[in-house]
Parts: structure tokens; sequence; C-alpha cells
């Protein structure tokens, strides 16, 4: 696929809760935060459905570098913000105690209208994830790219699982947040799709059944949004950290990069139905990188380490492409050895037996590798 500059560029978007450093608790204290964070940083500070969370996206950026820095920098600016108001800020993808019934609802339209339509079930979402969005200037090229994509989503989840405890008690889950985003209508991994046509013809018959108002209602794991000409990547947790976060970045890019090329080599994509890649994400979140992960092109599973070496190795061509096979490997080795941030929250409370322990160990993290440079 011939490069241009909006193929293969990339914006990530980070949820961070907001944490009164007195209870450890989440904190309904976004008005005092955001204000402050967009001084520095603009629109890319955003408000979410709960007035204990906070969202930031990254400029556009071309390189894994540019991705770095913004991430950084962008943490630093939040965690600034944060403390002149006497808060912290923590990523991970549920609180490991504070309930949701707790949590006050952001006053704006858009977020009442989703408590309308979905009432308890959207009120019960106090969650944080990551999203990644890849350039792609070819709408066709975008369904080619989600039909091959949507095999490798697994790994990327069991990478990211960040979400082991919620009420104060162990979920055995590695990524709750999964499950508790599956109560949304049209969530999940996305249906196969035969053409561009073909899928908007069906985002079509959403909103004229009255299932969604518009596109911004489909909350499959991968979707085209209306508003860009991206390819966008939701299955994920937050990360703890910035290195975490530009590990799936790297992988994310060199996944659409690879299924774009075979699309345009004309490799088969197997139909595999979309019940089997829910049934893979569902062991990805259970079990993360613990146990045995579903090889979804062999309808077989396998240890977890195994099918993530067999991703990267899909990926390698891509990564090599880019510059960034080095890094992003051994991103992946370090995570596969020290654990994602289910298995580090866990290993943690085991040793306190302390749930406060754990936030303040998610907010050291959070800050880890954050710095003041420029974007």
């Amino acid at each position: 696929m011939s490069r241009n500059a909006d193929v293969f560029t990339i914006g990530v978007e980070e949820e961070f809760q907001i944490i009164n450093p007195q209870t450890y608790a989440l904190d309904a204290g976004v008005e005092h935060i955001i204000p402050r964070a967009r001084e520095t940083l603009g629109d890319a500070v955003q408000y979410e459905l709960i007035l204990s969370q906070v969202e930031v996206a990254t400029p556009i950026c071309h390189t894994l570098p540019d991705v770095q820095t913004a991430l950084a920098h962008q943490r630093h600016v939040l965690i600034d913000a944060a403390e002149q108001s006497g808060r912290k800020i923590a990523a991970a993808g549920t609180h490991p105690f504070s309930p949701w019934y707790e949590q006050p609802i952001t006053p704006k339209e858009r977020y009442r209208l989703l408590v309308r339509d979905f009432q308890r079930l959207i009120k019960e979402q106090v969650i944080f994830g990551c999203h990644v969005h890849i350039g792609l200037g070819d709408g066709e090229v975008a369904v080619e790219a989600m039909n091959r994509a949507r095999l490798w989503l697994s790994p990327l989840l069991a990478l990211s699982a960040n979400s082991p405890f919620l009420d104060g008690a162990d979920t055995r889950y590695a990524s709750f947040r999964t499950g508790l985003w599956w109560t949304s209508p049209l969530s999940g991994p996305p249906p196969f799709f035969s053409s561009r046509d073909d899928h908007d013809a069906f985002i079509q018959a959403l909103v004229t059944t009255k299932s969604v108002e518009d596109a911004s209602r489909i909350y499959w794991d991968i979707r085209l949004p209306q508003r860009y000409e991206t390819i966008e990547f939701r299955v994920m947790d937050v990360c703890m950290t910035v290195d975490e976060t530009l590990m799936l970045a790297g992988l994310i890019r060199a996944l659409v990069r690879s299924c774009c090329d075979a699309a345009h080599r004309n490799v088969s994509v197997p139909d595999i139905r979309a019940e089997l890649l829910r049934v893979a994400n569902w062991r990805a979140a259970r079990y993360g990188l613990e146990d045995e992960l579903v090889d979804v092109l062999a309808e077989r599973t396998m240890p977890a380490r195994d099918l993530i070496e067999r991703f990267l190795l899909f990926l390698r061509p891509a990564l090599e492409a880019e510059g960034d096979w080095e890094s992003i490997s051994g991103l992946v080795a370090r995570t596969l050895s020290y654990g994602n941030g289910a298995m580090r929250q866990r290993a943690l409370f085991q040793q306190t037996g302390s749930m406060e322990d754990v936030v303040q160990y998610i907010i050291d993290e959070t800050a880890r590798g954050s710095h003041s440079g420029p974007v």
C-alpha cells in the first residue's frame, strides 16, 4: 500500500480516573482539572460519562517517538492539573473499590441521553479504556482491514488487561471492564462486511430502526468513525504506563498495515463468526496472559505467550518497515515477563492486602515516564 501523510498515522485516547489522595476513592473533581489542563492541551482534554473521569487525546502522530512524547507530556500536564486541585490521576480499567452508584453523571446532553436510553446499565459502567486510531484515507480498504484485524483482538486485550478488582473484591478476571462494557448494545467484535457499502447499509439500518442515533453509538471493538478517516480500536483497558500504551499503538499500527497489505495482495480472509471472536475475547478478559487463549484461525487454544508470539511473527514485516520491531517486540517481552496491569495489581494486593495500596501503586505507575517536554 502506498504511504502518504494521512495513512498509518496514530492517535491515542486515554481515559483516566480522578482520585482523592486521602481516601484513594474516585473523586468527582473533573471541573477543577479540565480548565487547568486545557491551558496547555486545549480541547485534547475532554469530559467523559462521570465526573470522576477525564479523557485526553493525542494529536495526530506520524511516528512512535511522536506518540511517546505526546503521551508522556499529556500525562504530565494532567497529573499537574490534578495536583493543583488536590487530586491524583490513575490509569486502570476499573477502580478497585469505589462503587458505581457514588459516581455523579457528567451534566451534558450526550450523557443525559445515554442514561435516558440505557438507564442502570450505563450507570454501572465506571470503566476506563484506551482507544487507538490509525489513519486510513480509503474507506473500502478500511473495511478490508477491519475484517482481518478482528481476528487478532484477543492478544491486544490480554496484553492490556488492567481491571482485576471491583467493589473491593477480586473479580478473578484480568479485564472485568470488558464484561461491563459488553452490556452495551453493539459492543464486542464487529461482524464481517463484504464491502464498505455493506457496512454503511448496516449502519443505516440501525439508525432507521432507531437502534442507534448515529454511528458514534456503535461500540464495537473496532469501528470506522464517521468524523475521521481512521480505523479505531477500542478493545483495550487503559494501561498503567506510557510504555504499555506505546506498545499497543505500535502493535495496532503494524496490524492495520499488515491487514492493508494483505488486502492489496488479495489474500483471502476467513469469515470467522463474531460469536467465536467474542468467546476468544472472553478468554482474554478472564485469564489475560495467565492461561490459554483462542487461536480463532486454527480453532484451538494455546498458551497466551505462544499466541502472542504468533501475533508478533505476523506483524514483524510491518514493524520492521516502520523501524519499530526492536522497540515493540522488547515492550511485549517485558509485559510477558513482568505481567500486564491486572497481574501486577493482583500481586501487590497479595503482598499488602490493601486496596488503597493498589490505588497508590496505580497512581505511581501512571506517572512513570511522564515528562513536561513539548509535543
